[in-house]
């Protein structure tokens, strides 16, 4: 038998309870993993607390990832044994996931762990520094260099903006780090902001055309910011967008398009094909070490989950939250 925290539909309501589970309870797939460890996530909270429609398939174990170790498999391309790391493929939403110490997956969807991570590293980096590689991987191939201005990233202290901004330093870009939590400056530039500006600066309407400012952006929050960042960009540059923090709405105009000739990324981490994945987890490897890690990373039990799900939602977490699924 096995823990899981499982979630159901009760009146409309969202229920999570843990749960003892055979592993013939476990859904279909070609490759059964033992979990070591999995992360707490915005997208996982949403789920577990109910106040986001995250959920596709009911009963169903949240956590969009997962890292640990192979225990049995059907697909030839993995044995008993092999660590592994997976990352989107609709964990969480509609199939399975990581909040649990077992899984049954699609071997499809699972990625060879980089020597250079232990699988509880691998779930400090998790989706949210897997999505900020993504992004980071889009502003180097729109051709930002090092030295070419400053890269704003903003929700700088939550899980994306963390490692981008780490990962970005440690490539040598001027990171300006966007935050509503000033007390966390020194936080920030431990992992390497140059500049440190607040949130607010950004989060309300402004002009449709400012001052020509970033080389690039990254941004986890949507709505005005990623607007007003657009509306700074300087000329050529790249905005990579992968979340919607602020809000879903996108108030801005065309004029930075066209009149800058600025580039709008979409980042979706969920389907990406293994040799882009692959990719992203190599870049990570490379200039994402262990201290850097360990300097943003808490850990919780898979028993806490529940709690710091409201905490992640209230803002009274930082950087990234791992969780050891057998405590």
């Amino acid at each position: 038998m096995f823990t899981a925290l499982l979630l159901t539909q009760e009146d409309k309501r969202t229920v999570a309870r843990f749960e003892r589970m055979e592993r013939e309870q476990l859904p279909p797939g070609d490759v059964t993993v033992r979990i070591e460890y999995s992360s707490l996530n915005f997208k996982d909270a949403l789920a577990v607390t109910g106040r986001g429609a995250i959920v596709k398939k009911w009963p169903l174990v949240p956590g969009i990832d997962l890292a640990g170790v192979v225990q049995d498999s059907a697909d030839p391309a993995w044995k008993p044994g092999d660590r592994v790391v997976v990352n989107g493929w609709g964990l969480g939403e509609t199939h399975w996931g990581g909040f649990s110490q077992y899984a049954r997956l699609a071997g499809g969807w699972l990625l060879r762990l980089p020597e250079a991570y232990s699988t509880r590293q691998a779930m400090a980096v998790g989706t949210a520094g897997y999505t900020a590689a993504l992004c980071v991987m889009a502003l180097r191939k729109h051709g930002l260099r090092p030295g070419d201005g400053e890269v704003l990233v903003t929700g700088a202290t939550g899980g994306v903006g963390s490692v981008a901004v780490t990962l970005l330093a440690g490539l040598g870009y001027t990171v300006t780090a966007s935050t509503g939590r000033p007390h966390e400056a020194a936080y920030l530039k431990a992992l390497g902001a140059q500049h440190i500006i607040d949130r607010a600066e950004l989060s309300s309407p402004g002009k449709p055309l400012q001052s020509e400012r970033w080389a690039g952006v990254i941004d986890t929050a949507g709505s005005h910011t990623l607007a007003n960042a657009c509306a700074a960009t300087r000329w050529n540059g790249a905005v990579a967008a992968c979340g919607l923090a602020q809000g879903g709405d996108f108030p801005a105009t065309v004029m930075p398009f066209i009149l800058r000739g600025i580039t709008l990324y979409g980042i979706n981490c969920v389907f990406v094909d293994n040799a882009k994945r692959a990719e992203a987890w190599q870049l990570l490897a490379g200039h994402l070490g262990a201290d850097k890690l360990e300097r943003m990373t808490q850990e919780i039990g898979l028993s806490e989950v529940i709690e710091k799900s409201v905490d992640l939602l209230e803002g009274r977490l930082r950087g990234r939250t791992v969780v050891d699924v057998n405590r």
